[in-house]
């Protein structure tokens, strides 16, 4: 007996058309004292009121599993993607029942509104979808679901708990990863801003002669295959293969400025993983150094199947810091662990020409061993604000040092240009793209 009080007084709740109901009965008893001729009308509806009440009640507690529901998740989310998950419910009921479920989502989200209603017949099932987009890496811990069950008299709700606790880690954007490669296999790169680029002269890496077909350059003809099989044949060539594809990553207080809810740092990381992926479908090694005041993780340069995913696992812990970067620590490293020339691709930010001015000796050092590009954010907040007409003096003075910053990140460029290294001046919604389309130009050009 105690337990059932303890489980109505806990898990049942009365509704809005119970307290409705009550009051219409309190208005007739109150119109009982001017109006006679109602008679026993109050009292009847009283009583009629409990008896439903008890109908009610003992419905929702004649068993003690009438629903069951289990959140259903993906091993692992993906950072800066739309994550679907789903909740499975299904009603034990012998009767038609309308539910309400929250489920406690990780607190990172700060979102408390992840309600669903539905309605289930008797011994329905049925699977509610809905997405979440993190924002950060690192582990998220769900809760529990409540799920809220009524009749059809609706004037008693109770609640079941479903102890569905579960901790699932937030990796940097494997989906973004998996679309890019998707789309390669399909050749359907296009479609998402990645350019075709013109193939200059030919790589060195000879593969077979073929025959000819229409749009092949004339120029490739084997004229003594063509004498000996009296069809026109050509050479065909492919890129090299097993050149040396280095990612660093700056995780500096310069990376720690956020875009729509993520750190550069992320966007940083989420290119990085994209275009390792790429190198690697193209047979090129693949490898990562991450650098703050001290250097972090280092992963030579590998084209083992493995590779990503051990990349995959280091990204996954990275974290911003508070100093500046150590470029001569970088430049040590680079020597001792890079043994020949490869492509450098260097995810920072520079916010004044000054501040690239202090790590340039540094850089033009990299750059005389191998082929640095240097990949840089543009401040879309300040272009915005150079972009907005000016209504006042504080208006203009505003717009012209927006100006001012937005001109120092092209003078950057310029001063990069002029020592021979390679840059991207990028948005961060577009870095992957911009990236991902420098490497293939690299690629067709033959400048590794």
């Amino acid at each position: 007996m105690k337990k059932l009080f303890g489980l109505i007084y806990k898990n049942l709740f009365l509704t809005g058309r119970l307290f409705t109901g009550l009051g219409v009965c309190a208005l007739l008893f109150l119109l009982e004292f001017f109006f006679p001729w109602l008679g026993v009308i109050p009292e009847l509806f009283f009583w009629v009121l409990i008896i439903l009440l008890a109908i009610d009640l003992l419905m929702l507690l004649k068993t003690s599993k009438g629903v069951f529901a289990r959140r259903i998740t993906p091993e692992r989310l993906s950072n800066s993607d739309e994550n679907e998950l789903s909740i499975y419910i299904e009603n034990r009921y012998a009767f038609n029942i309308n539910v309400s479920i929250i489920d406690e989502i990780p607190v990172q989200f700060q979102k408390r509104d992840v309600w669903f209603e539905t309605a289930l017949k008797p011994n329905e099932r049925k699977q509610i979808n809905y997405v979440l987009r993190p924002t950060r890496r690192g582990e998220y811990e769900f809760g529990w679901i409540r799920v809220f069950v009524k009749s059809a008299l609706g004037l008693i709700e109770r609640r079941y708990n479903f102890e569905q606790t579960e901790m699932l880690a937030v990796y940097p954007s494997f989906l973004q990863m998996r679309k890019y490669e998707l789309m390669a296999i399909s050749n359907r790169l296009t479609d998402i801003g990645i350019k075709k680029i013109r193939r200059i002269g030919h790589s060195l890496e000879f593969e077979q002669v073929k025959n000819y077909v229409a749009g092949d350059d004339y120029r490739t003809i084997n004229w003594k295959a063509t004498a000996r099989q009296g069809n026109l044949m050509v050479n065909s060539f492919v890129d090299e293969k097993a050149q040396h594809v280095y990612c660093i990553i700056d995780k500096s207080r310069a990376m720690k400025m956020p875009f729509e809810g993520m750190s550069l740092l992320d966007y940083a990381i989420n290119a990085s993983l994209v275009l390792s992926n790429v190198a690697l479908l193209k047979e090129d090694k693949a490898g990562l150094i991450t650098v703050a005041e001290k250097i972090g993780a280092v992963v030579p340069s590998d084209s083992k199947y493995t590779q990503l995913n051990k990349i995959l696992e280091v990204l996954y812990k990275e974290k911003t810091d508070f100093l500046e970067t150590n470029l001569e620590a970088l430049y040590v490293t680079a020597r001792r662990v890079i043994k020949q020339r490869s492509l450098i691709v260097f995810f920072t930010n520079y916010e004044s020409l000054s501040a690239l001015q202090r790590q340039l000796p540094f850089l033009k050092r990299i750059a005389k061993f191998h082929l640095l590009l240097v990949v840089f954010f543009e401040n879309t907040e300040l272009r915005t604000l150079s972009e907005q007409p000016a209504s006042n003096v504080e208006g203009i003075y505003i717009k012209t040092i927006a100006e001012k910053f937005a001109y120092d990140k092209k003078l950057m460029v310029k001063e990069l240009a002029s020592h021979g290294i390679q840059s991207i001046l990028t948005t961060p919604q577009n870095l992957t793209i911009n990236t991902v389309n420098r490497y293939l130009e690299i690629k067709a050009k033959q400048k590794l």
